[in-house]
């Protein structure tokens, strides 16, 4: 079934997923400027909304899930209420259980926060498992897309 809102997932650009993310009164701190650790929630919802425009739905990897092993924060620029803002992921090396991408949260194409993550695949009891064929190929598939 065709989802009734297609963008809401963002878009894919090149080789980058793109979400919009509009800034909310809950997302900011009593002055208005956006909580540090909001830009990881709004990195995660770039993670999720990218995998999901990949045919990769996190409620069918049944025995599955995606865990972040490292994460390597730079904070820029702040946002503030109701700035319309941009998620931008990029995949990078895929090997074993373990993914590497890029991400930034940009407003106007200006970089306000940046990560380097690293993501693994593990099993229900938190051991690694390689990624399986498809999910190697989908990322694989972004990675390769022209502009």
């Amino acid at each position: 079934m065709p989802e009734a809102w297609p963008d809401i997932a963002g878009r894919k650009v090149g080789q980058a997923h793109v979400l919009p993310i509009r800034v909310y009164y809950e997302d900011t701190d009593f002055g208005g400027v956006v909580y540090h650790a909001n830009f990881l929630k709004f990195c995660e919802r770039g993670r999720s909304d990218c995998l999901r425009l990949l045919g990769i739905h996190h409620h069918r990897l049944a025995g599955f899930n995606f865990v972040v092993r490292r994460m390597v924060c730079d904070f820029l620029k702040p946002a503030r209420i109701d700035e319309l803002l941009t998620v931008e992921t990029r995949f990078g090396e895929c090997a074993g259980a373990r993914i590497e991408l890029s991400q930034e949260v940009q407003r106007d194409s200006e970089a306000l926060f940046r990560a380097a993550v690293t993501v693994a695949l593990v099993d229900t009891t938190g051991r690694p498992c390689r990624l399986p064929a498809e999910i190697a190929a989908a990322l694989d598939s972004l990675a390769k897309t022209g502009s």
